[in-house]
């Protein structure tokens, strides 16, 4: 049953010491979300979010939120062109707790409406990753945080496709593509960086096609930079812009970074139709196979060439957000 966003509002005032709130209204989607989230106005103008999990779920998350956000300490945020939230405080909540954030400013802009273009939304997207991937990874590792090198980072890839591979329902053209990929050593010659771990186009908030604002850090890690470049493959127009804005602000580091984005994203459908065999969901597991069956007529003419540079898409961009809702839903 979700809580009502007064019940959220008597909650904040008890988490943020000396809070004073003057208006509240709720936040985000009420159906289908994992948390009940209201919008607070204090006294003073000052914004603030407050966050409830429903699940477990749910729960894990925010907790792994936190513990990035308190790393991410003011030095480190000083380095970045863009507002990451500050925790405020929490109150319990029957069997869990509700937290209090201050409210990050801007509009969350779906992939399928990224305009792209040297002065675009996209290129300030891929300047902004390219600002996370630069920080220094000693804070992470200070954390406790997972620091992931590139063979641990391979082999927890290959995991994936061993595991999809053995439910017998990933086509051979694709394990054989994967198995590539997985096998070329120059794919794989990267130095890890600080990654957010769970960057899709909805993380970003914007304002006059600048990124103002960075959302959900749970995933936040050292390791393969391309994992937070792999939600801007769909969309080759958007995707030019990102990593054209991505290599100049890093300039060419690493070579093979877009290569390993289409690898992840491609991974992606193994991971969903992993998670509908392991719980048993015929209608996630039947979604997957669809979309591998898609992903092989997208590729039908590269099947016989690894994962590179003139690799077809993976998937059209209506189909990557609707995939991205669903994964989002999935318990």
């Amino acid at each position: 049953m979700a809580r009502s966003h007064l019940t959220l509002a008597a909650l904040a005032t008890s988490a943020v010491p000396g809070l004073d709130v003057a208006g509240v209204a709720h936040f985000g989607a009420r159906e289908g979300s994992d948390f009940d989230a209201a919008l607070l106005t204090a006294r003073d103008g000052k914004h603030w979010i407050i966050r409830a999990p429903r699940s477990a779920r749910a729960e894990t998350e925010q907790s792994a939120d936190l513990v990035a956000l308190r790393a991410l300490s003011a030095g480190v945020r000083t380095r970045l062109p863009f507002t990451v939230s500050a925790f405020g405080g929490q109150a319990p909540l029957g069997n869990t707790r509700a937290f209090v954030y201050e409210f990050v400013y801007g509009a969350k802009v779906a992939l399928g409406s990224m305009q792209a273009g040297p002065d675009s939304l996209a290129a300030s997207v891929g300047t902004a990753i390219a600002a996370i991937h630069s920080l220094p990874t000693s804070f992470v590792a200070d954390a406790g945080l997972p620091v992931l090198t590139a063979g641990e980072s391979l082999r927890a890839a290959v995991t994936v496709m061993d595991r999809a591979a053995a439910t017998a329902l990933v086509p051979a053209a694709l394990t054989a593509r994967w198995e590539k990929a997985a096998e070329d050593a120059k794919l794989w010659q990267f130095q890890p960086t600080v990654i957010n771990g769970a960057l899709t186009a909805s993380s970003f908030l914007s304002s006059d096609d600048t990124v103002t604002g960075v959302l959900g850090w749970q995933e936040l890690r050292v390791g393969d930079p391309a994992r937070d470049l792999q939600w801007a493959i769909s969309n080759n127009s958007v995707a030019d812009s990102v990593f054209d804005a991505y290599s100049r602000a890093r300039g060419a580091t690493d070579r093979q970074v877009r290569q390993r984005a289409m690898f992840y994203a491609e991974l992606e459908v193994a991971k969903w139709l992993l998670h509908g065999t392991e719980t048993r969901n015929t209608e996630v597991v039947d979604d997957a196979v669809q979309m591998l069956t898609g992903l092989v007529d997208n590729i039908r003419n590269d099947v016989m060439n690894p994962i590179g540079t003139q690799t077809m898409p993976t998937m059209a961009v209506d189909e990557v957000e609707a995939f991205l809702a669903r994964s989002e839903k999935a318990v």
